[in-house]
């Protein structure tokens, strides 16, 4: 019988701090984080690696749901995590949770090991 994955809730910024139209890197016990603030008021979190060739999609330009790699433009989905627009591949996404101004992102015992 496969064990229920446990996952925990850690804080990660302030939502004061974010700025829509800009990625905001976070490093989160090993993890390279890459947050977006949406119009909407929704927070994205995705893995900040892009899937072609690791640029730091923190640094991306952000259109909507969408963050273009800063090397070679692929085009993410940052309520996904897929590459759009022809591109294929995939980040990582994690649960977020706003709490007043605090800014939570939800890891299981995975997380790390796909940063390691």
């Amino acid at each position: 019988m496969k064990q229920l994955e446990e996952k925990r809730r850690v804080l990660v910024a302030n939502r004061l701090d974010l700025s829509q139209g800009l990625g905001k890197h976070v490093v989160l016990e090993g993890l390279q984080l890459a947050l977006f603030l949406q119009e909407d008021g929704s927070i994205h979190a995705i893995e900040n690696r892009c899937p072609h060739k690791g640029g730091p999609l923190s640094d991306g330009i952000v259109s909507g749901q969408h963050v273009f790699c800063p090397l070679h433009d692929w085009k993410i989905n940052t309520k996904t995590g897929e590459a759009e627009g022809g591109d294929n591949g995939c980040v990582r996404v994690f649960e977020v949770e706003l709490s007043g101004h605090d800014v939570y992102v939800w890891l299981d015992d995975e997380s790390n090991s796909l940063f390691l």
